[in-house]
């Protein structure tokens, strides 16, 4: 990660953290009534083949003692009430921000991947891991709608698994190896903005 990136991620983090501070607070209260603890869920995440780091959510599923793999339809019945509106608007990433100012995530890069599947596709993870994993990015904005379309038709963890590694690692990651090759803090700034856009329109949508 380059110093630029690393002062244009500290920057807008503490902006947001004080923009958005008060309404978080106000959330927390609200998850806390509505669904009650534990609040966060903290999964284990690979900044770089060898690293791995706690990435932190608001919690949307039901506890279990022991999960695995991406959610796919399998997993549907574990969604909370509150946690299917929190995902649908993103805001059980608000966490993120903390493991931005760490230095753990990047506004923009490539989401931050299991370690199951670091092992299994190193070819891969070698090189889309030398970005930064980041909240949003290019294939966030392009595949994210497409992807979970995809796993919310599987109704088994094996189905899950095979649709993920099968056709969602491969098209995301050409997608993340575009934006590798492409990086500037401008086209940083555009992705923010598409995902804001993505964001605001799908809110609308559901207005209507």
């Amino acid at each position: 990660m380059t110093i630029r990136k690393r002062i244009f991620d500290i920057f807008f983090a503490c902006l947001l953290v004080f923009i958005i501070g008060p309404f978080t607070l106000c959330l927390i209260a609200y998850i806390l009534i509505k669904q009650g603890r534990p609040l966060f869920y903290v999964a284990e995440r690979m900044r770089s083949p060898t690293q791995s780091f706690g990435l932190w959510k608001f919690r949307t599923m039901s506890v279990v003692d022991k999960d695995a793999g991406v959610s796919g339809g399998d997993k549907d019945s574990r969604i909370t009430p509150l946690g299917q509106k929190l995902r649908a608007k993103r805001l059980d990433e608000f966490p993120q921000l903390w493991n931005i100012l760490k230095g753990d995530l990047s506004f923009v890069g490539p989401r931050p991947p299991l370690r199951e599947y670091v092992e299994r596709f190193p070819q891969i993870y070698t090189e889309v891991l030398k970005s930064r994993p980041g909240v949003t990015g290019l294939a966030t904005i392009r595949f994210h709608k497409h992807e979970d379309r995809l796993l919310a038709r599987c109704d088994t963890p094996a189905q899950t698994d095979d649709v993920y590694t099968r056709i969602c690692i491969p098209r995301k990651a050409r997608l993340d190896l575009i934006y590798q090759r492409n990086q500037t803090t401008c086209y940083d700034f555009d992705l923010v903005f598409q995902t804001i856009g993505n964001l605001l329109r799908r809110k609308n949508n559901r207005r209507k």
